[in-house]
């Protein structure tokens, strides 16, 4: 679905990348809910390095045990309602992180010519 142009919702889930659920590693679980419950797109980021409330630095350099437990973001854009609804399943998946949301404003989107 492609957004129109007006008020929308930013949600970030930031969690790690070992972080497992029932079936699958998390991240890939919450990708799963989002694309089948037909959220406009999203995005799986890798940062570099951080740390969460344990305040422990984890780094790609950090050594095996650090480099193991990285963090992770995904973010996704869509209307309030849409987001309103999916929140609940998002609540109940995360085990182990954060969600946010943000109210945003949709400037523009397009979509290119396949490839």
């Amino acid at each position: 679905m492609l957004l129109a142009p007006g008020p929308a919702k930013k949600v970030t889930i930031h969690l790690n990348e070992d972080t497992s659920s029932q079936n699958d590693y998390l991240s890939r679980e919450i990708l799963a809910l989002l694309l089948r419950e037909g959220v406009a797109g999203a995005t799986l980021l890798r940062p570099e390095a951080g740390f969460g409330y344990h305040h422990r630095i984890h780094s790609q350099e950090g050594g095996a045990d650090t480099a193991l437990h990285m963090p992770l973001r995904i973010e996704f854009v869509d209307v309030a309602e849409n987001v309103e609804r999916l929140i609940p399943s998002l609540m109940e998946l995360l085990t182990d992180g954060l969600i946010e949301a943000h109210d945003t404003v949709i400037l523009k989107a397009a979509v290119g010519r396949a490839r």
